[in-house]
């Protein structure tokens, strides 16, 4: 596993909350979204594990609809739990992200 996959593996669930947040979406559309994002390296195979646990962690919830363009799609949007961990996420982010960009920053010199 490359560098980049570990590092990614480790935030890739607050940023498919994150994307959830902004409008349900389902699990096809949440690869696209992501490789919008500039994450072109994650996959369909290592998305469907991760909304499958946030299920069942009740972080999510699945809704069958109606697609203009094909069959019905489960859309997912957030819990309150998902809302919740969403934020715990992104504190802990926000306390890690500036050390590590310091230390990177001092180690370029």
């Amino acid at each position: 596993m490359s560098q980049r996959s570990q590092l990614l593996k480790g935030i890739l669930e607050g940023c498919i909350l994150a994307v959830i947040k902004m409008e349900p979406t389902y699990g096809y559309e949440l690869s696209m979204k992501l490789k919008d994002f500039g994450l072109s390296d994650v996959s369909e195979g290592s998305i469907y594990p991760i909304l499958l646990r946030l299920q069942k962690e009740k972080l999510i919830v699945g809704e069958m609809k109606s697609s203009e363009s094909g069959p019905k799609r489960k859309y997912y949007h957030l819990t309150e739990e998902g809302i919740k961990a969403l934020q715990a996420f992104i504190y802990h982010w926000e306390s890690i992200k500036q050390p590590v960009d310091s230390i990177i920053e001092k180690g370029r010199e």
